[in-house]
């Protein structure tokens, strides 16, 4: 994994180029998204933390689960949209088009590792490494 993002520097990560464009790009994903929110984010030199609260009116959830329409209907007509996975999609295609019209070299991971947090004690947590990832950089797994 190599490390287009920047690098960590005293503790602290230093945006290359792409870096950059990969942390504007995040904070703009709720003006896209209506229904989404970001508390917690960090760009790592090779990889991104991040929590997406998606956050839709239970009249929303309810009115895609009660749908009694075959599922490729569902599909055609743009159900899978407001999904994490369409989000997540959305957002590394909109880097990665901004990315390649500047010129810059830049690779996404092709998929992408996701966890639901239970409870409050688990978010508190995650919270947490996220916040304190550059610091502790030398023992990420995404280190070498």
């Amino acid at each position: 994994m190599q490390h287009f993002f920047g690098e960590i520097k005293n503790g602290k990560m230093i945006l290359s180029n792409v870096g950059v464009i990969v942390d504007v790009l995040w904070h703009q994903i709720p003006n896209h998204q209506p229904y989404v929110e970001l508390p917690e984010f960090v760009v790592m030199p090779n990889h991104i933390h991040g929590i997406v609260i998606l956050d839709k009116p239970i009249e929303i959830i309810d009115e895609l689960e009660n749908d009694d329409r075959m599922p490729f209907e569902k599909r055609r007509e743009g159900q899978g949209k407001n999904t994490l996975s369409s989000i997540l999609g959305g957002y590394k295609s909109a880097v990665s088009k901004h990315v390649n019209r500047l010129g810059l070299e830049s690779e996404w991971q092709y998929r992408f590792h996701d966890h639901i947090i239970q409870n409050e004690k688990s978010y508190e947590r995650i919270e947490k490494y996220i916040r304190n990832n550059a610091e502790n950089w030398k023992d990420d797994k995404f280190f070498s």
